[in-house]
């Protein structure tokens, strides 16, 4: 029993204090990723935006093929991909007109 219970032990504890598994990133030089974007693609710049005094948001899409990528650009140059997807299409935004008082 004691055997047993020493064994148990052992690999539970192991398994708690294991190294943590990181998420799998897709980051690299920002002329690569624009690269592999327009070249496997066909993708241009949509919209962008800052997301911070040190990061950039940008929308690359191919509305020919309808597939779209969202890159996040760090100040260093290292980009990432943080999303994409299919189908993309482009709407212009509706803007209220206000009365204007004469």
């Amino acid at each position: 029993m004691y055997k047993r219970l020493m064994q148990a032990s052992l690999v539970f504890g192991m398994a708690a204090i294991g190294p943590p598994a990181y998420a799998q990133t897709n980051c690299a030089p920002r002329e690569t990723v624009i690269e592999r974007l327009t070249a496997s693609f066909g993708e241009g710049l949509a919209a962008g935006g800052l997301q911070s005094e040190a990061q950039v948001i940008e929308i690359w899409a191919a509305p020919e093929t309808g597939t779209w990528t969202v890159l996040m650009s760090r100040a260093d140059g290292l980009t990432c991909v943080m999303a994409s997807g299919t189908n993309w299409h482009q709407q212009k935004p509706e803007v209220a007109v206000k009365d204007v008082p004469s």
